[in-house]
């Protein structure tokens, strides 16, 4: 089974990260969402998950993918989080796949990882994408990165995370019974 990691700040983006992890649960993917804090986290919409551990208590080794959700002030609290970059280097530097959305690819640019990668991010939000080929695609693939633009794409960056890691045939079934037709 592929294991996910999905990293938590204060001000995320409550659609994103729920049906992230949501839809990758569904396809058979394991999601561990690990918060930058202990406790409950508070998204943009005054909506709180709690964690199922920490950042500190994460090796991004034992993972297939690093996934951050957007939001602000959520994106903005990843990005300026040393641990959070150190972990999107090393995990993109042992071939893992790292996923953004929303505000967050600002993240993976901040992280120094966008340098000739074709990525996208919300709209207006460009000028972020530091050293990146801007594409303006819902969700974008280069090599072992994938960004996608925000809240209403989410469930298809979700499904496109859930191909990558647990196949195709796994993917068209749970678009089938997510009636999602992109």
């Amino acid at each position: 089974m592929a294991k996910s990691v999905l990293f938590l700040a204060a001000g995320f983006e409550e659609i994103e990260a729920t049906s992230i992890v949501d839809t990758l649960r569904r396809a058979g993917v394991e999601v561990v969402i690990a918060g930058l804090q202990a406790g409950a986290i508070e998204g943009g919409h005054g909506i709180k998950v709690v964690p199922d551990t920490t950042i500190e208590e994460i090796d991004v080794e034992k993972f297939d993918v690093v996934i951050l959700p957007g939001g602000y002030p959520g994106y903005v609290n990843l990005g300026n989080d040393r641990r959070v970059l150190d972990a999107l280097k090393r995990a993109f530097e042992m071939g893992i796949l790292v996923a953004a959305i929303c505000g967050a690819p600002s993240v993976l640019a901040k992280a120094g990882i966008l340098k000739g990668k074709k990525a996208t991010i919300y709209p207006g939000m460009e000028t972020e994408l530091t050293g990146a080929e801007i594409v303006n695609e819902r969700v974008v693939v280069d090599g072992k990165i994938v960004t996608s633009q925000g809240p209403g794409t989410a469930v298809e960056f979700g499904v496109k995370l859930a191909e990558i890691l647990a196949g195709e045939k796994r993917a068209r079934e749970l678009k089938s019974a997510l009636i999602a037709n992109f």
